[in-house]
């Protein structure tokens, strides 16, 4: 697996302390971006917390999943939590070490009193102390919140007093980019009130080999719960490695709901993601399982059709400078902005979230705009699929006959890729075993891009002809 060594610095770490009228929670920033630029600390957000033990579980929860592995479980270094200020709110997000769970907690306008939001994305310190004192915040205890150095210590303060350095892995970015992607394709398959939701949530594993091998499971919506199904039926949602949803447990008391996500299934249908939502008060902390705890979101493939074309890559140095860190990206005004259709825009936002600049929103339906404090544009450089096929393009192993494509492999095997109504299957070993289901195969990414190339080369000679006449 490539990976590299982040290295995360920090004026002071991240402390709760006692302060007059309460206690003061400071979250210290790391470098990141902002409407200004890149700044070295930069400052979302003095004020209170209007729920503060709400808070301090969920900030937890989210600390939990960083440091976190569901699968094959070892000690490591983890990430610290990434932190979007978007004006209206705070994002908290998080994504485990096994690459096969994102925790997003968002902090929106009701849980947040006596100050601006800021704009832009960094690295939050979430120490081993901060755990422990976050753990014993009481219910009636004010809780002032700061996101970011204190004023004085930008001048006061000379260079950064902490630095961590943790392993970086191509996955963990793919997984970022590919989590955004699937779940742009959910839908709101079931609400629960607050005590049902408790009741099948506390319900669940909660652990051990035992559990994760067990293979996905499947729930469907029943009255005001979610009952238990053998496969996947109409309505289905799946549960894939139900003991991942352990860091659930810190916030179950102060929950209001419990919102579930997936896409829409049929009889039969292969293990998907899904997403589960516990709504809190001024708060969401949202839980996005990748297919199977086995199974990383890094290898789903989702958005290697968007990296494969160079449309999508123009669009999308289109569409990045109309971002305005806006906590909700609308794309009809996107579309009316740039002059793109709808199709492309989205197609440019998946492209966009392959370099960690948009989220996706499932509560809202909607992307968002943010800047990942890694070096993520490697993530379309190091996707071996992506990487194969360009290779195969570039070897002239690709010959395109009507619906019907053949790809010359470096093995010397020639495998057949069909287009059957918009959708490219392929005669090798990895279509055969997940059907599409984890994205294109290299043969079926390499016959794409030839044939958009093609289609590019007919268009430019079309308007060189317009231009003659």
């Amino acid at each position: 697996m490539t990976r590299s060594l982040q290295a995360v610095a920090y004026r002071r770490p991240s402390v709760l302390e006692s302060a007059a009228g309460g206690q003061l929670l400071g979250l210290e920033t790391s470098r990141g971006a902002t409407p200004m630029g890149v700044k070295d600390h930069p400052q979302f957000f003095t004020g209170f917390l209007t729920s503060p033990q709400v808070a301090s579980a969920a900030l937890l929860a989210v600390a939990d999943v960083a440091a976190a592995r569901y699968y094959q479980q070892q000690l490591r270094a983890s990430l610290d939590p990434v932190v979007t200020g978007n004006g209206d709110r705070l994002r908290f997000e998080s994504f485990s070490g096994c690459c096969g769970v994102y925790a997003r907690l968002d902090v929106l306008e009701p849980g947040l009193d006596g100050g601006e939001v800021g704009h832009g994305t960094t690295n939050v310190d979430v120490n081993n102390p901060l755990r422990e004192a976050l753990s014993r915040i009481g219910s009636d205890d004010p809780l002032h919140l700061r996101v970011g150095p204190e004023e004085m210590a930008v001048t006061t303060l000379d260079g950064p007093v902490v630095e961590k350095k943790v392993p970086l892995p191509d996955r963990w970015l793919r997984g970022f980019a590919e989590a955004q992607a699937i779940a742009a394709g959910f839908d709101l398959r079931a609400e629960l009130p607050a005590a049902d939701a408790v009741r099948f949530l506390r319900a669940l594993p909660r652990g051990g080999a035992r559990a994760a091998s067990a293979g996905p499971r499947w729930v469907v919506p029943s009255g005001n719960t979610l009952r238990p199904t053998t496969r996947a039926v109409p309505g289905a949602v799946c549960l894939p490695g139900p003991e991942r949803l352990i860091a659930l447990q810190r916030v179950l008391r102060h929950a209001t709901a419990l919102r579930v996500y997936g896409p829409a299934v049929t009889g039969g249908a292969a293990a998907t993601a899904s997403a589960w939502e516990v709504v809190l008060p001024g708060m969401r902390l949202t839980l996005t399982l990748s297919p199977d705890a086995s199974r990383g979101f890094s290898g789903e493939g989702g958005v290697l059709d968007a990296l494969a074309t160079d449309e999508a890559a123009e669009d999308a140095e289109l569409i990045s400078v109309l971002l305005a860190w806006e906590p909700r990206v609308d794309v009809a005004d996107l579309a009316s902005a740039s002059g793109l259709t709808p199709e492309r825009v989205r197609a440019a936002l998946i492209r966009l979230g392959t370099s960690g600049r948009v989220g996706y929103d499932t509560a809202e339906a909607a992307y968002f705009h943010r800047e990942l404090p890694y070096d993520a544009e490697r993530v379309e450089r190091h996707n071996p699929r992506l990487r194969s096929a360009r290779a195969l393009v570039a070897a002239g192993a690709v010959a395109l006959d009507g619906a019907l494509g053949t790809v010359t492999a470096e093995d010397g095997h020639v495998h057949r890729v069909r287009d059957e109504a918009g959708v490219l299957s392929c005669s090798c070993l990895w279509w055969a075993k997940y059907r599409g289901g984890r994205g294109p195969c290299k043969h079926a990414l390499a016959v794409r891009m030839v044939r958009r190339g093609d289609a590019a080369a007919e268009r430019d000679m079309a308007r060189v002809e317009a231009d003659a006449r």
